[in-house]
């Protein structure tokens, strides 16, 4: 019986992972908040953010690697300026905030993170300074609750990219922030041989569900997508805002 709810257990994080990741190569973002909660729920709070970070970084890596001939280099090496020495801030203060807060705060960013996008305040001029302030703030926040996906996400929509382009350049600001992180937490919560193996075999079913995210679901207007995410992320959020 213990065989087989572990089999049932990783077949769901498996499917989950695939699914977020196909979420996460036709929209670019949104992928981890939608897998955060089911590796809450079988992992536990304080694993289930270097899990999502080492699965996250495969799983961006993909991305960066499908769309690389497109990548916009300068705003990425901006907007990583910012974000990695946040980010490592981020993380430290994830390892000394209760962790029953972190839940919770993991629920308030989601609801606020798809507001902030959904009514477009976060729509500015990207300038070379507000593209590293941007990039601090996004890689605090993720280090603080695992993701930050939606608001780097719409930094990156002011810039009026192609579609592959946005994504991809999107995704090598994540690897960056995902490898320092990994590191952070490696050094504060001692990162197990269990915990990279979980996170690699998330990865696995990541690099599936991106490579179909980007070739599938990219047919469906991005208008409605994002509109359907930014509902699944409230609903997620609430539940874990109210719920822990």
């Amino acid at each position: 019986m213990v065989d087989l709810i572990y089999l049932f257990t990783l077949f769901t994080l498996f499917t989950g992972g695939f699914l977020a990741a196909a979420i996460s190569g036709a929209g670019g973002f949104g992928g981890a908040l939608l897998l955060l909660p089911l590796l809450t729920k079988t992992i536990g709070t304080t694993m289930a953010i270097p899990v999502l970070t080492i699965a996250q970084l495969i799983g961006n890596l993909s991305r960066a690697f499908f769309g690389f001939k497109q990548i916009k280099w300068k705003p990425v090496l901006l907007f990583t300026l910012g974000a990695v020495p946040m980010s490592v801030l981020g993380g430290y203060s994830f390892v000394e905030v209760p962790k029953e807060i972190v839940t919770c705060l993991i629920g308030l960013a989601i609801i606020l993170f798809v507001v902030l996008k959904y009514f477009k305040l976060l729509k500015f001029n990207p300038t070379n300074s507000r593209m590293v302030l941007g990039g601090g703030i996004v890689g605090f926040i993720s280090g603080l609750v695992g993701s930050a996906g939606p608001i780097g996400a719409a930094l990156f929509l002011s810039l009026n990219l192609p579609p592959v382009s946005y994504i991809s350049s999107e995704a090598m600001n994540a690897v960056a922030m995902h490898i320092t992180k990994t590191i952070v937490y490696q050094r504060y919560l001692g990162i197990g041989l269990s915990t990279l193996l979980m996170g690699l075999f998330i990865g696995v079913s990541m690099i599936i569900g991106t490579w179909a995210g980007m070739k599938i679901i990219g047919h469906i207007p991005k208008e409605k997508f994002n509109k359907f995410v930014g509902s699944l992320l409230c609903i997620v959020g609430l539940q874990m805002l109210l719920f822990g």
